[in-house]
């Protein structure tokens, strides 16, 4: 019974990282897209996901369904490596406007080979990305299943929790 009453200091309360999805959007296929696969499948180790346009665009020469960007998600300890390289490359900062309403941070990398362990492969070249880190609770589970119930209000993560469990768990400073 004495678990259960411990307010905030609760099992149910502790914070933790749900997945990091990391995004290259290239703007075309062919060479480029086969490159920024390469590069992101350097950087995680496992092998990347195709993303297609969602429509035609003319003027870009880009049609519907052809793969202009590729995607992986790392979760566990993978997650966690990979994050405290990528805050590395960051200087151990971000900003506070990077967090949104529910506790999930989002950081974009102009150059990957910033990220320390990345030495620059002239057959890769240098691609930008989105680095999305998602956060979680015990119990976030409901949102998902077949039936899906609500997160309660005292029970989403607030953008300042999301803040207090980067800088005790990374060291980060928040600009």
């Amino acid at each position: 019974m004495s678990e259960i009453n411990k307010g905030s200091n609760g099992k149910m309360k502790k914070i933790d990282i749900e997945k990091i999805v990391i995004n290259i959007g290239v703007g075309k296929s062919g060479d480029a897209f086969e490159r920024a696969k390469m590069a992101l499948e350097e950087l995680t180790g496992q092998k990347p996901s195709p993303r297609g346009a969602k429509k035609s665009v003319r003027d870009f020469g880009i049609h519907k369904g052809e793969p202009i960007g590729a995607m992986v998600t790392l979760r566990k300890q993978n997650a966690i490596d990979f994050l405290k390289r990528i805050f590395l490359a960051k200087s151990n900062s971000f900003k506070r406007s990077s967090i949104d309403n529910n506790g999930n941070l989002s950081i974009g990398i102009k150059e990957h080979i910033d990220i320390p362990g990345i030495k620059y492969n002239p057959d890769t070249g240098i691609f930008g990305m989105d680095v999305c880190i998602s956060l979680k609770r015990p119990g976030y589970r409901i949102s998902k299943k077949r039936n899906p119930d609500k997160i309660g209000k005292n029970h989403k993560i607030t953008p300042e929790e999301s803040i207090s469990f980067f800088q005790k768990n990374f060291g980060v400073d928040v600009i």
